[in-house]
């Protein structure tokens, strides 16, 4: 046998240098629909992320004809598709918080909860996208029990407007008075928190509801800001989100900093004309730096 007697290192001779220190984007991975008048969906998500100073990454459930005025046509991607989307982007680059947005079928919905499990990937923002602003139903009926079985424990937040609570629910919300038992039946339904938006009721102020674990809720009101251009405002209001947990952000105050961004979208492109119908809000009004991350994993 033979034995190896370590050389010490002689006298002034350098130290190993140390690792470099990873430098890398806050990155977000938006699952989606595609929105050809570039107003919600995939197109707001990624204008949403860049805004904010992230990194925007797509897997893109669905193709749709659409503009101000409504959906023409849906098609789908193909399951196997989305699944190699999710794969090449997740293995490669890694996403520090994912949002969730249109699912159109069961099979879709079974393959991104899938995803999420096998990647471990956290900081889940759920937009359960049902109804466009044109009133054009972008989903399944089918689908909706597989949404909330497969992804609402997977999620962080789940983000429903009144109406899509109400398809969840089967029951009618119209006053703020019922945004609170609405957001407890939810958190029932496996999402581990809610925000509940309530733009649609009536009024000068908009009221939402964050319900947290742990039975904490939070009423988020601000002034109605009149304008025909609310084109994707729940897509973009979702990714605002996932980008603030994407940079670090605990999730109320992710949810926080998000309402303070689509209000001032919002404003910045109130009185624009885009198109005949219901325009976009200007996502671009005040654009921050990629903010560059130290230290973590690549993957």
């Amino acid at each position: 046998m033979i034995h190896q007697t370590a050389t010490p290192a002689p006298a002034g001779a350098a130290h190993p240098a140390p690792a470099p220190v990873l430098r890398r984007y806050a990155r977000v991975l938006t699952i989606a629909g595609s929105d050809s008048g570039g107003g919600a969906g995939i197109q707001a998500d990624l204008k949403t992320f860049a805004a904010l100073g992230c990194y925007g990454m797509t897997a893109i459930t669905a193709i749709t004809a659409q503009n101000t005025q409504g959906v023409r046509a849906i098609h789908g991607v193909p399951p196997e598709m989305l699944r190699a989307q999710i794969d090449a982007v997740v293995e490669d680059i890694g996403a520090d918080a994912v949002k969730i947005g249109m699912l159109h079928s069961p099979e879709v919905v079974r393959v991104v909860a899938e995803a999420i499990t096998r990647h471990g990937l956290k900081n889940v923002v759920l937009d359960p996208v049902m109804v466009a602003t044109s009133g054009d139903r972008l989903i399944a009926e089918e689908t909706v029990a597989v949404l909330v079985r497969e992804l609402f424990p997977l999620a962080s937040v789940v983000t429903p407007n009144l109406d899509e609570a109400g398809w969840l629910l089967d029951r009618r919300i119209d006053s703020e008075a019922q945004l609170a038992g609405a957001a407890d039946a939810l958190l029932a339904l496996g999402a581990p928190a809610v925000l509940l938006k309530g733009g649609h009721l009536p009024g000068d102020a908009v009221v939402d509801l964050l319900a947290l674990p742990g039975g904490a809720r939070e009423r988020l009101a601000a002034a109605r800001i009149a304008t025909h251009n609310g084109h994707g405002t729940g897509c973009t209001l979702s990714s605002a989100i996932a980008a603030q947990l994407a940079l670090g952000q605990e999730l109320a105050q992710a949810v926080r900093l998000a309402r303070r961004y689509i209000l001032a979208a919002i404003a910045a492109g109130a009185d624009v004309r885009t198109g005949h119908g219901q325009g976009p809000l200007n996502h671009g009004f005040a654009p921050l730096a990629q903010r560059v991350i130290e230290g973590g994993a690549a993957g």
